[in-house]
């Protein structure tokens, strides 16, 4: 039976571990899908400390853009996470917000077409005050309008504060 569930909160909130564990709690071996493109040595690092507090338990894929090229059956999947996904539609679609969104929620629903329990880690990026860069804005609108799209479809939804999960669907 599908099952999805969102987690979104700011940075360094505790998402990822928040969501580790709670697919640890579903799956003795969970599958993450780590959907990062590494731009630099720094992020390449963070990339490499996400791997290391994993364990041997987790099946690690690493997929930019297509999540519907991986099929499973009765799964646990976490996937790490929405906000770099959708960066990586938003940059090769040069900043297009319609065809981003278009994109990523066809992408998302024939992905999330099969029986597995989808964990999604996202960011809350539009809290704070609004950019005075055009790209910027752009990309927050992306995102919320996408967290808002994943939320609906959501089974549960929890915010991440100060590594306090707070369920509020």
């Amino acid at each position: 039976m599908k099952k999805i569930i969102l987690i979104t909160g700011g940075q360094r909130s505790g998402k990822s571990t928040y969501a580790e564990q709670l697919a640890l709690s579903l799956s003795e071996n969970p599958i993450y899908i780590a959907t990062a493109h590494v731009w630099d040595d720094e992020f390449r690092n963070r990339v490499e400390k996400h791997k290391e507090r994993r364990g041997s338990e987790w099946t690690n894929i690493e997929e930019e853009k297509y999540l519907s090229n991986h099929k499973y059956q009765g799964r646990t999947i976490l996937i790490d996470c929405l906000t770099l996904w959708s960066t990586n539609f938003f940059f090769e679609n040069k900043s297009d917000v319609n065809l981003s969104l278009s994109q990523l929620k066809k992408e998302f629903d024939d992905f999330t077409n099969q029986d597995d329990t989808f964990i999604f880690v996202t960011n809350e990026i539009g809290c704070g005050g609004v950019s005075d860069n055009e790209i910027q804005r752009k990309f927050t609108d992306l995102l919320g309008w996408m967290n808002q799209y994943v939320a609906s479809k959501a089974d549960e939804v929890y915010c991440m504060i100060s590594g306090i999960a707070l369920k509020i669907k």
